[in-house]
């Protein structure tokens, strides 16, 4: 199998000739620019850049080599945007070390050594402290209640730093000819590789309330404002259907992967009850699924953090191919029993090695073993492809990344 025929067939449960493997093609399964400098000088890699495309979390665009080198099977459409030089510049990361920032982004270094990102009217929208490695949240445009109409709610999400800061290629969602220049780009580079293709596309709702209420007002938002909730919900649906149209219509045909995002759970359970789910947003979910399958050939994606074991069965009822990050250490995300339940109807993308306290804090064989163990676990029958747990962290050694992806390569046969 090539790449592409690799991670189709696991999406839908046809064990493939080999375990597929992910790095990078979202940026919740990505590495950040501190762990991906220590990983190429491990490695010996003293060439190419360190290029920070997603600026909030600080994560990269992995390079061909490193992708060469660890097996990846598949690859954001984001990577062919910002192509020249003339688009990024270098900038100091908090270890010291240098990457390189796409040009549109110019965050201020306050007096007290944290950096600050402002919208171009000039509201502070996000701020990374000193030391820190991923910029926070700073206005929540309802957060004092929810506004009469939403005739310019499009002006409020603008405010939140994940729209307004946004990776490739939306930040150039702006320019004029953007979705005959998507589609033109995804058919040059379907046709110069054989990986997979991905295209993140968000149309989040909880976390949409969330962004705009804050995070302690939505959630009680969702049990004693059930009205509000849904008339917010209702308007967000009508933005994303129509991005979805659009995307469905230039690159449907093209790009393998639609990447939605959600985080639902938390380190102990969901964030809210499965019955609040089931009425609230399961029926935004389905409408979503069912738009992307009845309108491309792409396969739906969702990632969403923390313990959902007790909202998988709905989620894949919603029609969801893929769940990531499968964050194994939350209550209830046992690998093993995962599998069991739900390998038959939903494919795991993660869960492949726990970041918390293995992957930054083992040697390079506890790594190993644990990796292999997973694999054990996830991969028969496909419905499985390999990623570590969310984003590899700037805490992370670069001797336990290379054992990790070597671990892979060993069980698939070397």
């Amino acid at each position: 199998m090539n790449s592409r025929e690799r991670i189709l067939a696991a999406i839908e449960h046809r064990e493939p000739d080999k375990v597929p493997v992910d790095l990078g093609s979202t940026p919740s399964s990505n590495i950040s620019a501190i762990a991906y400098n220590n990983l190429k000088k491990k490695l010996s890699i003293n060439t190419g850049h360190t290029r920070v495309y997603d600026v909030v979390q600080q994560v990269v665009i992995p390079e061909d080599d490193i992708i060469d080198r660890f097996g990846v099977d598949v690859i954001d459409i984001g990577r062919v945007y910002n192509d020249k030089e003339s688009d990024w510049y270098d900038y100091t990361l908090a270890d010291g070390s240098i990457a390189q920032y796409p040009k549109w982004f110019k965050p201020k270094k306050a007096d007290d050594g944290s950096y600050e990102a402002y919208h171009s009217d000039g509201t502070f929208i996000a701020k990374m402290p000193k030391g820190a490695t991923f910029f926070d949240q700073t206005i929540f445009p309802y957060v004092d209640g929810y506004p009469d109409n939403y005739k310019n709610i499009k002006d409020a999400m603008d405010k939140v730093l994940w729209s307004y800061l946004v990776h490739s290629p939306w930040d150039h969602a702006n320019e004029p000819d953007f979705w005959e220049n998507l589609r033109k780009k995804a058919i040059e580079l379907r046709n110069s590789t054989d990986k997979a293709i991905m295209i993140v596309c968000g149309c989040n709702l909880l976390e949409w309330g969330t962004f705009l209420r804050r995070i302690d007002n939505f959630l009680m938002d969702c049990y004693i404002d059930q009205n509000n909730v849904e008339r917010l919900l209702d308007k967000l649906m009508e933005i994303h259907l129509d991005t979805l149209d659009k995307v469905c219509q230039s690159v449907g045909d093209v790009v393998d992967i639609l990447r939605f995002g959600d985080d639902l759970g938390m380190d102990s359970g969901p964030l809210i009850g499965p019955d609040v789910y089931r009425k609230l947003f399961k029926p935004k979910h389905t409408m979503l699924c069912d738009y992307v399958h009845k309108h491309s050939n792409m396969k739906t994606f969702l990632h969403s953090c923390g313990s959902i074991h007790s909202l998988l069965p709905d989620l894949i009822e919603a029609g969801y191919d893929v769940i990531n990050p499968v964050q194994t250490t939350a209550n209830g995300m046992e690998p093993a029993v995962l599998k069991k339940e739900f390998g038959k109807d939903i494919t795991f993308w993660g869960g492949g090695c726990n970041t918390r306290w293995i992957l930054n804090r083992g040697t390079p064989e506890e790594v190993r073993k644990h990796v292999l163990s997973n694999l054990e676990i996830f991969s028969p029958s496909g419905g499985f492809v390999f990623n570590q747990e969310h984003n590899i962290m700037p805490d992370v050694p670069g001797e336990n990344i290379i054992a990790m992806f070597d671990a892979v390569r060993e069980f698939n046969g070397g």
